[in-house]
């Protein structure tokens, strides 16, 4: 959750207009960076992925798909094959824990009646910091002292990367890929410290979101469970 947090912190960025190439961009570091901001901030939707590698070894990845306020999916998985499932559409969670991740969290409380491969409904204002589940935003806030790091390119889009440092986060870079073309979208944010990497990629902006409920038949009835 640690890693999950900085990735979170890691990902100040939005904006409007449009970028230059990362050659003649004659802005500050400060200036793409609010452009960024905003962007992202008036975004009606956004695919987020993210990658988080421990020190030790240990790898977990997420999938969010979003707008930004409280309608979206998402997934977490970890090497251990552990994985959790998540719809969220305005004030009702499904959710659906495979087996391995009921094993890992078999001390937390988990509906008893739960089964893998079945959903489980129950409001979002159930939902709680450190419970695995996301509330649908994002962070885009602005963090640290930015400067210009050259040109760059994130899934063939040519960006321009400013590596931000926070005296707040000890041993730890960040490093932030702004679309160096069309609108300044957050491309990308990489961090890298003593105890863990985490790189978080943005993408699908303002691409249609269609988020649907399970089937009736997908659903874990609780009746008459103390879950």
């Amino acid at each position: 959750m640690v890693a999950a947090a900085a990735v979170c912190l890691a990902s100040g960025a939005a904006a409007t207009g449009c970028s230059g190439s990362a050659a003649t961009d004659e802005r500050s570091a400060g200036q793409l960076l609010d452009d960024a901001y905003r962007t992202m901030k008036s975004l009606k939707s956004v695919t987020v992925d993210g990658d988080v590698r421990s020190a030790g070894g240990k790898r977990s990845a997420n999938h969010l798909t979003t707008d930004l306020r409280a309608t979206c999916t998402f997934k977490s998985s970890s090497e251990s094959g552990a994985a959790l499932e998540q719809i969220r559409i305005e004030g009702t969670d499904y959710i659906r824990p495979n087996r391995a991740y009921l094993e890992q969290w078999s001390g937390r409380k988990t509906p008893s009646a739960a089964e893998p491969g079945r959903w489980i409904k129950k409001p979002s204002s159930e939902s709680v910091p450190g419970d695995g589940l996301s509330d649908c935003t994002w962070p885009f806030t602005a963090f640290g002292r930015a400067k210009k790091s050259g040109a760059a390119s994130v899934d063939g889009r040519r960006a321009i990367a400013l590596v931000v440092t926070d005296e707040k986060v000890e041993n730890g870079t960040y490093t932030l890929y702004v679309a160096a073309e069309g609108k300044p979208y957050l491309l990308e944010v990489d961090y890298k410290g003593t105890d863990f990497h985490t790189t978080t990629t943005f993408s699908a902006f303002d691409e249609p979101l269609e988020v649907k409920p399970p089937a009736e038949d997908e659903l874990l009835d609780l009746s008459g469970t103390d879950g």
